[in-house]
C-alpha cells in the first residue's frame, strides 16, 4: 500500500518541480520503476478538482530519504530507529506527528525491500550514494595524432559516485603501473579518497575474472 505523504512528495517533484526520474530515484533510494509506479498510480484524473493538502512532513521528505538510505547502510546494531530519526527531525523543525514519520518510514523500507527482491531478474535498480562514499573506475580505448601518427590510446575514466564529478586521463598502456597513475591523479584533483572503489572485472584490477551472477 502505498502512504499517500510518500506519494504526494514523488508526484510534486515530478510535476511541479519537474525533476527527472533518475534524480527522484537518486533521492530516494528507490529503483526509476518504482518511481514510475508511484506516477502512474496518480494518473487518473477525478472529474472535479480537489486541492492538494500539503503534509507537514512534505518539507523534510529528502532529508528523512536521505536519513533512511545512510541508516540501511549501517550494521543493524549501529542503525538509528524511526523515533530517533523523529527527534532529529523535530530538532530541524517538524511539527508532525511521530505516526507520519513511521508511516513514511515503512513505506521507504517496503518499496527498498521490493527493489532488492528485483535483482537478478531483469530489473535495473540504481544506486544512490552518499558524498565521499565510493568512486567509479574503467577503462575505454581511442585514438589521437601523435606527431602525425595515429596512436592508439588507453583511457582511464575515474567517477565520484555521488556529484559523478570525473577526471580522464590516457595512456599508451593499460597496466597496473597506469592503473595506479590514475587513481593518484584522479584523487588529487577531487582533494581526497572516497571509501571504496568500484571496478567492473578490469584485468588491471581484478585477480580472476568472473561470469554471470558472480561478476
Amino acid at each position: 500500500m502505498i502512504d499517500m505523504a510518500f506519494l504526494s512528495v514523488i508526484r510534486r517533484w515530478a510535476l511541479r518541480d519537474k525533476l527527472s526520474i533518475r534524480e527522484i530515484a537518486r533521492r530516494t533510494g528507490l529503483s526509476r520503476n518504482t518511481i514510475r509506479k508511484y506516477l502512474r498510480s496518480g494518473d487518473v484524473t477525478p472529474k472535479f478538482r480537489i486541492p492538494e493538502r500539503r503534509s507537514k512532513l512534505d518539507p523534510f521528505a529528502e532529508k528523512l530519504s536521505g536519513w533512511l538510505l545512510r541508516e540501511a547502510r549501517k550494521p543493524r546494531k549501529q542503525r538509528k530507529t524511526v523515533k530517533l530519526l523523529y527527534k532529529d527531525l523535530s530538532a530541524l523543525g517538524y511539527g508532525g506527528s511521530y505516526e507520519r514519520v513511521a508511516a513514511f518510514a515503512r513505506s521507504w523500507r517496503a518499496d527498498r525491500l521490493r527493489d532488492e527482491q528485483s535483482i537478478g531478474r531483469g530489473v535495473f535498480v540504481p544506486l544512490a550514494f552518499a558524498p565521499g562514499e565510493a568512486f567509479q573506475f574503467d577503462w575505454s580505448e581511442n585514438c589521437a595524432l601523435i606527431g602525425g601518427v595515429r596512436t592508439k590510446l588507453q583511457v582511464a575514466h575515474i567517477k565520484l559516485a555521488h556529484s559523478r564529478a570525473f577526471l580522464l586521463r590516457a595512456y599508451l598502456l593499460q597496466t597496473h603501473e597506469m592503473l595506479f597513475d590514475a587513481h593518484w591523479h584522479g584523487f588529487r584533483v577531487f582533494g581526497g579518497v572516497p571509501g571504496r572503489g568500484i571496478y567492473d572485472n578490469m584485468k588491471t584490477a581484478v585477480d580472476k575474472v568472473l561470469v554471470g551472477k558472480d561478476r
